[in-house]
Order: structure tokens, then sequence, then C-alpha cells
């Protein structure tokens, strides 16, 4: 054992001198906050990506992989980037396979239930979910032309160059790891919602804590630059509609409030409560869509990370 700890330090590059990794433990709070009785809210609650972004995406794939893809999509949860790949014009008719992975048994069963029903009637596309993790995909070596990884990379930590020596395990050579979150931001009003409920992350790896960021961190983590060109970062804006509903729910999506809601019912309910007089205020800086409804926007920003197999 060296200062890699999992790993041989000799030949880096060849990925034959590098010691497979054990299965990572899935963090106690998403164990938790994804487990059964969560997920359908986590579904209708979460964002999807916007069409500008999976073209990006789809323009930005090596021209050594061309269509048709196999995809694995790791951390694949319940569905929501997978529905919105397959909706898109530029990607609904390149994918041969997508495998999913997911440790999460209640969002593997929302995700059979939103995706592989669905698609499974028409036959076309092959599309499986199985248990797994970042380290350990069960994925068949060079199999993917692609591995997707949507608002689930930040729980990697800390075993990011782990998990790079499985993406480049299973990716084809030219081969594409594709992270991308979707993150609120913008008015005021968001900066103290978020404050209201981040306070209750108890140390759980958020992507707004940018610990993923070691993963290209050489001095870090040394064995990604080994496996896979410098990675190329883009973020998208937009806004979708929401009501003071959507937004509790959103927050409720989050695992460690599910935690909360479950475990600290009292605390919980003060959350909400600070949440509505945030929304209801006369000074909250809220652009109405339809002030009536009670519609307004609700900002947010995609960041899209694309690091190339070497």
């Amino acid at each position: 054992m060296n200062n890699l700890g999992l790993y041989k330090t000799d030949h880096l590059g060849d990925l034959s001198s590098l010691r497979r990794p054990q299965i990572m433990a899935v963090h106690s709070i998403a164990q938790q906050g994804f487990g059964e009785g969560t997920n359908e809210i986590y579904d209708r609650a979460r964002p999807s990506y916007q069409p500008s972004v999976l073209a990006h995406i789809h323009q930005s794939i090596p021209k050594e992989r061309s269509s048709p893809f196999n995809v694995v999509e790791i951390g694949a949860g319940t569905g929501i980037f997978t529905r919105a790949l397959l909706a898109h014009p530029d990607w609904s008719s390149c994918i041969t396979e997508i495998q999913a992975v997911e440790p999460s048994a209640g969002m593997r069963a929302q995700f059979e239930k939103t995706v592989i029903g669905p698609y499974k009637e028409s036959g076309e596309l092959r599309i499986s979910i199985k248990d797994g993790s970042f380290t350990e995909t069960g994925v068949e070596d060079e199999w993917a032309d692609i591995v997707f990884i949507a608002q689930a990379y930040h729980w990697a930590h800390p075993a990011y160059d782990a998990a790079s020596v499985e993406f480049a395990r299973i990716l084809k050579p030219s081969g594409a790891v594709v992270y991308t979150w979707n993150l609120e931001g913008g008015p005021a009003w968001i900066s103290q919602l978020r404050s209201l409920y981040e306070s209750h992350e108890n140390g759980a790896p958020q992507f707004r804590n940018e610990l993923w960021r070691a993963t290209f961190d050489s001095k870090q983590c040394p064995i990604y630059s080994t496996l896979f060109e410098p990675p190329v970062e883009n973020t998208f804006e937009t806004v979708i509609p929401t009501t003071i509903k959507g937004v509790i729910e959103k927050v409720r999506s989050k695992s460690y409030i599910a935690v909360l809601e479950r475990e600290r019912k009292e605390e919980f309910d003060r959350l909400t409560e600070g949440i509505r007089k945030i929304l209801d205020s006369d000074k909250a800086d809220i652009k109405w869509i339809d002030k009536d409804a009670g519609v307004f926007e609700y900002p947010y920003k995609t960041t899209v990370i694309i690091a190339r197999k070497k």
C-alpha cells in the first residue's frame, strides 16, 4: 500500500496495473434520504435538463465516437435526465442501449416505472437499471461510448480516483464522461432560501461545496490526468415556472431534508414556515409569470463538464 491507497503506482496509464477498487460505501444521508417513499417527490420536484444543454453535449462528443451510442448513466436516480435525453431530437435516434446504475432501490423502482416501462413497449431501445456505484458499475470493459452522471457525482466523495479508474475501464477509447448538475441561483430570495435549508446539510457532500473538483486536481487526485484529457466546462442559465408548493417540494426532495422531515418533524415544519415567509414577503424580488395563479420564475444554472478518455 502506498500514498494512493487502492492503487499500484507504476504505469498509471495502464489500467491493468490498477487494482480494482472495492465497492464504495453509499453515504448514509443518501441512503436515508433517497430510500423508499421519497422518490416520487424527487421525480416530480427536480428540474429536468434543457434542450440547449443536451444539444451542447451532443455536439461535444468526440468525433471518434460516432452514433449509435452505448450509454451508461451512473446515479441515474428516477430517470429525469434519461427521459430528457430520449426526448431530445439529437439523441432519440442515436442510442443503441442504456445501462443505468443506481444504488437506491427506491430510485431504481421509480426509474423502472417512468423509463423502462414506457420504452419497453416500443422494443426499439434496450434500457436496463441495476444496483451499483461510481467505483463498481458492473458494466463490461470498453463497452460505453458515453458515461452520463447527472446531479450525482458529488456523492462519489472521496473516491474520485477510484471512480475515474472505473469510468476509464468501461469507456471505449476516446469515449467521454459527462458530469452535469442543476443548481438554483440568482435573486436574493433564492439566496435566502438556500441559506435556510443548506443549514441542515450535516456535512453531506453537495455540488455547491465543489469537493468533487478534486477529481481534476493532479495534486489531490493523480490518476485522472493519466486516463483523461483536461475537462471542458460550460454553464447554461434558464428559468422554469414554479409555485410556493413547487419550491417546498423541491426542498423536500433533498436527501438531508427528507431525513429531517422523517426524524425531526417540528424542525422541518419550522423550515417550511420559513420558506413561506421568504416567498410571501413584499420584499421578495420574485418575477411573476401569473401572479393570480401564484406562478413565478425559478432561475437556475446548469453546469456541464465533459472529460474525454485518452
